[in-house]
């Protein structure tokens, strides 16, 4: 680190606390990553958790001459957001999401997830119109940045044209709210020259008739090369232009702090269709016509047309577009009737076009869901399958629309005869933008020369031919810099410069993107990704697991985890510097294994469902391989599993005759002390021990329906906490609404003895956990008359683990069996007032969210399901060895149970129920507890 890092750093610790502030390799590494195809290793990583840090940051930046590179979710294609400078890191700390005027705009700050600002939307019937493919992930900051666009957002729809103001920190620390009077007239005063200058540079473009005209042309289609010439056109106020300049900059102009956006109404019907076509150029004629159909108000009527290739289609098994080319077709209505009358002009359109076969339209929404996850899968697809040691890259043009028949057949033309064999193209028709993939390696000058030569070509097609856009929607980056003026000329590239001047006259903010002398900078510090585990080789590091990684924005995300792991496989396997691959082995320990949750929740939304929890399960293998001290002491556990819960049941009766003589305070306070001994952390809603009674077990009378009921350890160990606001401990309460609702009880004998193995899973003793679970198996297939009645287990991730390992019997959680079998046998009395529900990762998993649900809407009169609250971070016992997991993955439950009034929770997990209880202020314990309250025995079941 330089001289002027060193000063720049002891000047930001002076305002920021230390653990925000990282400048060791695992982490400026871990955080410089981001889902394109180039890396850079930041020498400081900042994460910024308000206005006032990032102003400091500014104010520094220019009086060091240090230079800063902005960046949110990390999602970005090509190369804007990485930094081998000043990372500044704005997400998790700038998530505030506001709506106004009824949903017809909302206040957001660039931390917010761009799914998010709809799920707020959703009840007012308004949407967020960008609509960027990872919408689920990318955030606020960057979709606004790189003015990102997706399936239905055109050019009618983007950033720009929904924009009402920017909160902005410009180079020099200065703060603007363009959508604040008192704020714009401080700006006049302290900044008179500054708008003297836009409006110079205003009158400048307008003065020219012929590049006026130009960036019309080049803005009727997506377009996000360079900075956004639009605005100097469109309006007069020097405060619009500013506030519109941002709008595709990629954080080369200012910090984007804040947005308020104008919103689009929520269609409340929607039909989709598959249309296939026996070549791509039928299908791009087709999508011209369908394009020019409108309604009698002027409107659109098909919303989406997505180009799918033979080669995409391929990539994500749908056979029967095996050797085709098929338009994703989406249309929207208000009404039943218009949405009934678009699909039948639509039809008749289709109809004169030669389709493989008949276009059929569905409204439902499974079935559109499935034709839109092939759509949204397409990339993740081709770059999980991509070859060994190459890179999976994504390109991304436009063409006027009348262009686009002649022109998409030549750019399938071109690809091929670049040797480009698995390429595929798709897109967004409809707007004449298209992707294409390519799997690339840069492992030899051969290879490298390639790809320059194509991307050479790719240029003179799209500009030169006819005069597109090579960046419709994934941002300029370093990946098209050297395009710039190729593709603009040089009246525009002037006005672009002088713009970029006077925003950063020193050209501190994110260098190299937009603006890069280098003509070969997108030829330079690829990404690398060697192989490293079968169970992670397939990332292509998109980022969209994060948005479910619980340990994001605390230690490592389950993204961070493989980079970090990469790297220490690449460093390995040159053998190179040992020192520095011990370094990252002993700092991963911590932030990457041990506050894993391993809850596999990252593997839903990754879309190649990579679980990064089996790689933390598979580390902590080699650290207890067969023969080690750990690995003898999980033999000893399994042998003697009952005699362990027999000790476990003192140490849990001593801690509550502890709290009782010392109270809650002095026990928390206590507790704290020795957990930084590294003795477990105390919570005030320990369970106290238990033992199920022998009474439990015995059926007061034979029923023709049989359960075989198997309480998981914990539930036969742990009983109530000593504030609860129930009586009786799980076990005994199952046992009773299963007999209320006419089942005889069936217990597997030995149970004392028996565990799903999750236990030793965790701790990465597969084998050990594979014969438990083997033992449990046998116990129940005897119990169950050899599978005849149902199994029943009382907490969802023992659950989990005994489905995936046992398939010769039918297997339930409590929820699910309720709603299965008793619910035609209960009588159902809702009780009044809000219930909180927490869905588990393990429920997540299974599919069955909506199954514990919809049980508690028969129990209560409302049910809150906590918004942004995933995995609880409790993990069996990490809650109690790393308790900081926990408090930051619930750290949003809190306010949500304040704000809706609830006194109860219920979930079906009985360590979450520790951790959310503790974290949330109210008690939480089984549904069972729930469906028990609210239901007698029906007179006449299943009438």
């Amino acid at each position: 680190m330089t001289e002027k890092y060193r000063r720049f750093l002891h000047a930001v610790r002076a305002f920021m606390p230390r653990e925000r502030v990282y400048t060791d390799y695992l982490r400026r590494l871990a955080w410089g990553a981001d889902a394109g195809f180039y890396r850079l290793v930041p020498q400081i990583v900042v994460r910024a958790a308000g206005e006032d840090e990032v102003v400091r940051l500014m104010q520094e930046a220019a009086r060091l001459g240090v230079p800063l590179t902005f960046r949110a979710a990390g999602t970005s294609l090509s190369g804007q957001a990485v930094s081998d400078s000043v990372l500044v890191v704005a997400g998790k700390h700038w998530e505030r999401c506001e709506v106004l005027d009824g949903g017809r705009a909302v206040r957001l700050q660039p931390g917010v997830v761009g799914a998010r600002v709809n799920e707020v939307l959703k009840s007012y019937g308004y949407r967020f119109p960008p609509d960027p493919a990872s919408i689920r992930s990318a955030m606020v900051g960057g979709i606004v940045m790189n003015n990102a666009s997706g399936m239905n957002c055109g050019t009618h729809a983007n950033s720009d044209r929904m924009l009402l103001s920017a909160r902005l920190v410009l180079a020099d620390g200065t703060l603007l709210d363009t959508g604040d009077e008192a704020s714009r007239r401080a700006f006049s005063e302290s900044h008179a020259e500054f708008l003297r200058a836009i409006e110079a540079l205003r009158d400048r473009v307008r003065g020219d008739k012929a590049l006026t005209e130009r960036i019309l042309h080049k803005y009727s289609i997506k377009n996000v090369m360079g900075l956004n010439l639009l605005p100097l056109v469109r309006f007069d106020d020097p405060f619009e232009i500013i506030a519109h300049l941002m709008v595709g900059s990629e954080g080369t102009l200012a910090f984007l702090a804040g947005v308020t956006m104008r919103t689009e109404r929520e269609y409340e019907h929607k039909a989709s269709a598959m249309v296939y076509f026996s070549d791509i150029g039928e299908a791009s004629r087709a999508v011209v016509e369908m394009r020019k159909l409108q309604d009698a108000a002027g409107e659109r009527i098909v919303h989406s047309a997505e180009m799918l290739d033979r080669k995409s289609l391929a990539s994500v098994g749908d056979a029967t577009g095996e050797g085709l080319t098929a338009l994703l077709t989406e249309t929207k209505a208000h009404t039943p009737e218009e949405l009934a009358a678009n699909v039948v002009r639509i039809g008749e359109l289709l109809g004169r076009f030669a389709l493989y076969v008949p276009a059929r339209f569905t409204d439902d929404p499974a079935e559109q869901a499935k034709f839109w996850a092939l759509r949204s899968g397409i990339f993740p697809a081709v770059g999980g399958s991509r070859p060994a040691g190459t890179t999976c890259l994504i390109e991304d043009v436009a063409f006027h629309i009348g262009d686009l028949p002649r022109a998409t057949a030549e750019l399938q033309a071109l690809i091929a005869r670049h040797g480009y064999d698995d390429a595929c193209i798709y897109g967004h028709a409809l707007e004449g933008n298209y992707h294409f993939i390519i799997n690339q390696s840069f492992s030899t000058p051969a290879e490298a020369a390639r790809y320059e030569a194509l991307m050479d070509d790719v240029a003179e097609l799209v500009v030169g031919r006819y005069d597109g856009s090579l960046k419709a929607e994934h941002g300029t980056g370093r990946n098209m810099a050297p395009f710039l003026r190729r593709e603009w000329g040089d009246a525009a590239c002037a006005v672009m410069r002088a713009v970029k001047e006077l925003f950063d006259p020193a050209g501190l903010l994110n260098p190299g993107v937009i603006f890069n002398d280098d003509p070969r900078c997108h030829l330079s510090h690829f990404k690398p990704l060697p192989l490293t585990d079968p169970l992670i080789d397939r990332c292509i590091e998109c980022g969209f697991c994060e948005v479910n990684c619980l340990t994001c924005g605390l230690t490592l995300s389950s993204r961070q985890r493989i980079v970090v792991r990469r790297e220490i496989a690449r460093l390995k396997a040159s053998g190179g510097n040992p020192r520095l691959v011990r370094e990252l082995e002993r700092g991963y320990r911590y932030p990457g294994e041990r506050t894993c949750a391993g809850d596999g929740l990252c593997s839903t939304s990754c879309p190649v469902g990579i679980n990064t929890g089996e790689l933390t399960h598979a580390l902590r293998a080699l650290r207890v391989p067969p023969g080690s001290a750990g690995h003898a002491a999980g033999e000893f556990a399994a042998r003697h599993f009952a005699g362990l819960k027999s000790v476990l049941r003192p140490v849990l009766t001593m801690a509550d005759a502890t709290h009782r003589v010392f109270g809650t305070r002095t026990m928390t306070t206590v507790t704290k002390g020795l957990h930084a001994l590294g003795l477990p952390q105390w919570l005030p809603s320990m369970p106290r021990a238990y033992r199920m009674p022998e009474t439990l077990r015995t059926a007061p009378a034979p029923e023709p329906d049989k359960v075989v009921y198997f309480p998981s350890c914990i539930n036969r160990t742990m009983g109530l906490a000593r504030e609860t606001p129930v009586a009786e401990p799980l076990a005994g309460k199952m046992v009773a609404l299963l007999r209320k609702a006419g089942y005889e009880v069936v217990f597997p004998e030995n149970m004392e003895r028996l565990c799903c193995g999750t236990i030793w899973e965790s701790k990465g003793m597969a084998d050990i956990a594979d014969r438990k679970t083997a033992e449990l198996e046998e116990a129940l297939w005897r119990a169950s008359g050899e599978g005849r009645w149902p199994v029943l287990c009382d907490q969802s991730p023992c659950l989990h683990r005994m489905r995936e390992k046992i398939g010769r019997m039918k297997l339930y959680e409590p929820a699910e069996f309720i709603w299965t079998f008793l619910r035609d046998r209960l009588e159902f009395r809702p009780q009044p007032g809000p219930v909180a529900v927490h869905v588990t990762c393990s429920m997540r998993r299974m599919g069955l969210a909506g199954v514990i649900v919809s049980l508690a809407r028969l129990c209560a009169d409302e049910v809150v399901v906590p918004e942004e609250v995933g995995c609880c971070g409790f993990a069996g016992d990490r809650g109690f060895t790393h308790p900081e997991v926990n408090a930051w993955a619930l750290r949003k439950l809190r306010p949500v149970i304040e704000r809706s009034g609830v006194k109860a929770g219920y979930s079906n997990s009985r360590t979450c129920e520790i951790g959310l209880s503790a974290r949330s202020g109210v008690p939480y314990v089984s549904i069972v507890y729930l469906v028990d309250a609210c239901t007698t025995p029906k007179e006449n079941p299943g009438a």
